[in-house]
């Protein structure tokens, strides 16, 4: 769901299911902390991490919202200062130390009011999958990483104004138009879950965007995404096909 919207807008890494591109620090520079001690601060505490980018959200008003991983853990950047010269520069892989506050907002534990420096190095994170952790606690453990759904089938979201069961649905109660985020429902084992194509991160233009728009009730489907969390799981898918 949109939030905010006043702001707007290397062996050892496949043991951890992820692949790394270049030399990813094994070890954090002096004051940044491990993706341990991120996970233990305290909320609203200011913390200092070195991360690598995997998605860029939204750049607005020299601010950037950004998904970004490192070999332990992932964290959410949301709204960082930044320049729309040094936006352009975000590359997937980029490695960027980031201090800021660690902050929660509806379930998703992110980081706000930060700024970044830009440092050599690059990593990039393969999926993890995460299909048999929906539905169990353990979920949130994988929060902001991106993660992979393989194997489920695709379910009604809604009805259109005659009751004809919808594949998708604009907008998260089906009040949207095209350009605005998807919301689409997913089942596995007899469960249902929820699924965004978040606008702002994959918009109309892409390729996810327009393969959930041609989705069909019963089509069976491996997803990926980052798992981003709004009172509970709500993955910001990025690719999706049918199943192989």
């Amino acid at each position: 769901m949109k939030r905010r919207i006043a702001i707007l807008i290397a062996s050892v890494c496949a043991l951890t299911a992820m692949t790394c591109i270049g030399a990813a620090a094994e070890e954090k520079s002096e004051g940044v902390m491990t993706y341990e001690e991120y996970v233990a601060a305290e909320l609203d505490s200011e913390v200092v991490v070195e991360t690598y980018v995997q998605a860029k959200q939204s750049w607005w008003q020299d601010t950037a919202t950004l998904y970004t991983q490192d070999e332990d853990g992932a964290y959410f950047i949301y709204s960082a200062a930044c320049s729309e010269e040094d936006y352009e520069k975000l590359v997937e892989g980029t490695k960027i130390k980031v201090t800021g506050y660690k902050s929660e907002w509806e379930g998703e534990v992110e980081i706000v009011d930060a700024t970044f420096e830009i440092e050599e190095g690059e990593f990039i994170a393969e999926a993890e999958d995460a299909t048999e952790l929906l539905g169990k606690d353990e979920l949130i453990d994988l929060q902001n990483r991106k993660v992979s759904f393989k194997g489920l089938t695709i379910e009604a979201a809604g009805q259109d104004d005659d009751g004809n069961d919808l594949a998708f649905l604009y907008s998260y109660d089906g009040s949207g138009q095209d350009g605005d985020d998807l919301y689409f429902n997913a089942s596995l084992d007899g469960e249902t879950y929820s699924f965004t194509v978040e606008s702002y991160l994959c918009d109309n233009t892409t390729d996810v965007y327009k393969a959930v728009t041609e989705l069909e009730i019963g089509d069976v489907v491996d997803m990926e995404g980052f798992l981003y969390w709004y009172q509970g799981a709500n993955p910001h898918i990025t690719s999706i096909a049918a199943a192989e």
